[in-house]
């Protein structure tokens, strides 16, 4: 397994500090192969300037002076892989189980460390963060930036918006700064998460969660249209949660950017998500992940095979949406104690279909564009983070190469996993 090179955790931690003022950091890193996002590049050398890479050339090309090399040609190399679904601040108490009692934001997310250390060794370099308590997420990606915190780059979404009608009688209310219920309240929702600094918007389109497969819509498309508008208007991104078929037409409808989770979807709707480009992030692992943790969780009885029913329709309806010519973005929906199996949704993907490079590229160029950042994340290739993965084997014959034989991982330069 691979594991965090602690003797660069302190230089990491110092940030600019652990380079003098002006030098210039230049490092080359030697693959068998390297996959740069759409081709294939044998016997390459990737050369990084400070965080960014400077060229890729093939056939065994020489360092350039000065420059640190890292010898990873036994490898194969990939771009950091991207996960626009996570939930990063869930964290599990040591000794404890998930989805304890409440917490301050600071413990929420000084244990969360666990989780990005574990993210970083699956080869995921960037994730979406789609919802948190108390905005410990932004200050989970804010100490991450600074150099504070050990962990993959961060895209925030604050708390995530949901409404208080239509609950099942019992269910906890709703709250923090994400609670509305007409469009007005939405409008100041949306606005409300970006004065704060989220990165992304989230909304909670229909219930479903947990062991929990129910797929009622629970804001309406107006609310869902107020929300899109606003956040585009402010230059921000909008993911929009829906487990059924109906919150996910209004969804599309609406002008999301992505769509989590959606079964069942009709004909109408496909031909709309892929007129206006929306991306299907079906997290169809996550429930994979519930039924072999269902006892951890506590579940209550008759979960199982509901949530084994519910990942059976989520993998046909990923087949549809997939031969329907819609774009997949790779989102695990990881929480608690799945951080470290954040790729396992790669395999789902070529169970529904793709080839296993096409599977990558949901993890890499799709995702990028996704995250509006297509010219800076998701490719190995001049001008971008130099953010990389070393696999052992040929992760295009076999998708599971880059899912479970993770060798070494850098992000912007830096290598953050030592084979």
């Amino acid at each position: 397994m691979p594991f965090i090179d602690r003797i660069l955790i302190p230089a990491l931690i110092l940030g600019a500090c652990a380079f003098p003022a002006g030098a210039q950091k230049l490092t080359a890193v030697h693959f068998g192969k390297l996959w740069d996002g759409s081709k294939v590049i044998d016997r390459a050398l990737v050369v990084i300037e400070q965080d960014r890479i400077r060229s890729v050339a093939a056939g065994d090309a020489v360092p350039p002076a000065g420059a640190q090399v890292i010898d990873w040609s036994r490898y194969y190399g990939l771009p950091g892989f991207i996960d626009v679904h996570t939930h990063m601040t869930y964290a599990t108490e040591p000794g404890g189980t998930p989805r304890g009692q409440a917490r301050t934001p600071a413990v929420s997310v000084f244990l969360a460390q666990g989780n990005a250390r574990k993210t970083l060794e699956t080869g995921v370099t960037t994730v979406r963060d789609l919802g948190a308590s108390d905005y410990a997420d932004i200050a989970m990606r804010d100490l991450i930036n600074m150099g504070a915190m050990f962990g993959p780059r961060m895209f925030v979404s604050g708390y995530g918006l949901s409404v208080t009608r239509n609950l099942r009688p019992g269910a906890p209310l709703p709250s923090g700064g994400g609670v509305a219920n007409s469009p007005d309240e939405v409008i100041l929702a949306v606005r409300r998460q970006i004065a704060v600094g989220a990165d992304v918007i989230k909304m909670y389109g229909s219930t479903g969660g947990y062991e929990d497969v129910s797929t009622q819509q629970t804001f309406t498309y107006e609310e869902m249209k107020a929300a899109v508008d606003v956040a585009h208007a402010m230059g921000k991104k909008i993911a929009i949660h829906s487990y059924g078929p109906e919150g996910a037409r209004d969804a599309v409808r609406a002008g999301a950017d992505s769509v989590e989770h959606a079964v069942d979807l009709d004909d109408a709707t496909l031909g709309e998500m892929v007129r206006r480009k929306t991306f299907y992030v079906p997290t169809i692992d996550h429930n994979r992940y519930y039924v072999d943790a269902a006892a951890e969780f506590r579940f209550r009885e008759g979960s199982i095979p509901r949530l084994n029913a519910f990942i059976a329709r989520n993998l046909e309806t990923a087949r549809r949406v997939w031969k329907a010519g819609v774009r997949f973005a790779m989102g695990s929906d990881a929480v608690y104690s799945m951080f470290g199996q954040n790729t396992r949704e790669l395999s789902w993907f070529v169970k529904a279909g793709m080839t296993p490079e096409q599977a990558l590229q949901t993890a890499t160029v799709n995702a990028a564009e996704l995250l509006g950042m297509p010219k800076d994340i998701g490719r190995a290739a001049p001008g971008y983070y130099a953010d990389l993965v070393a696999v052992e084997g040929d992760p295009l014959a076999d998708i599971q190469v880059a899912i479970g034989k993770v060798r070494g991982v850098m992000k912007a330069g830096t290598v953050m996993v030592n084979p």
